[in-house]
């Protein structure tokens, strides 16, 4: 996520416990792309969280309590939740139905102070993390505030190839994060890449 958003020319922090290890990731990204002038930087999570908008992007069973660690820093902030809470069993993906409905959700009640939204839960990560692939999907971006909608969307739009939709309040969030599980399934079964797009919405 932090590569294809400096890639569009967003400055993007990218946070760790370890501001040492954020520099390394940071040093990688950089070295894949050499021709490029990411924007990146490598910080503390404290630090992290002092951008204008902030993306979890950790484990999903780390997502809550990596927000609840900063959210002093995340008070009155669009927080974007992106993880999915999945488990192989066998060789199918199956998706865990957290206490709270979906990680999002989680992830508002850990930071209550913050404008949380769920979005880009169904982008392949190789697809999403490989700069010489172009994307080619919908992004479902839902919240119970309409300026984390608004900015979210706005952030999606900045990435060419994805197109942000509405899908309505946070409570949406737990059949959107479910589902990454069935095309997670469908991507192994057919050896494909496939994402979410929906017809039917010309002009949007």
């Amino acid at each position: 996520m932090a590569a294809r958003l400096a890639s569009v020319g967003v400055e993007v922090a990218i946070g760790s416990r370890s501001a040492e290890r954020a520099v390394d990731t940071c040093g990688t990204i950089r070295q894949r792309w050499p021709d490029l002038e990411l924007q990146l930087r490598g910080a503390e999570n404290r630090e992290a969280a002092g951008a204008e908008l902030v993306v979890v992007a950790t484990p999903w069973d780390a997502a809550a309590s990596t927000a609840a660690s900063v959210a002093h820093a995340l008070e009155g902030k669009v927080v974007v939740s992106m993880a999915n809470a999945l488990v192989k069993v066998g060789e199918e993906f199956q998706a865990l139905v957290p206490a709270r409905g979906s990680i999002a959700a989680a992830v508002q009640v850990a930071v209550p102070g913050a404008l949380v939204a769920a979005a880009f839960h169904h982008l392949p990560a190789r697809s999403l993390g490989d700069l010489d692939v172009g994307l080619e999907a919908d992004v479902l971006v839902c919240s119970d505030h309409p300026r984390a909608v608004e900015e979210t969307s706005e952030l999606v739009r900045k990435v060419p190839g994805l197109r942000p939709l509405d899908a309505g309040r946070l409570a949406s969030a737990s059949p959107i994060e479910a589902f990454t599980a069935v095309l997670l399934q469908v991507n192994v079964r057919y050896k494909a890449r496939a994402t979410v797009r929906l017809t039917g919405l010309e002009g949007q």
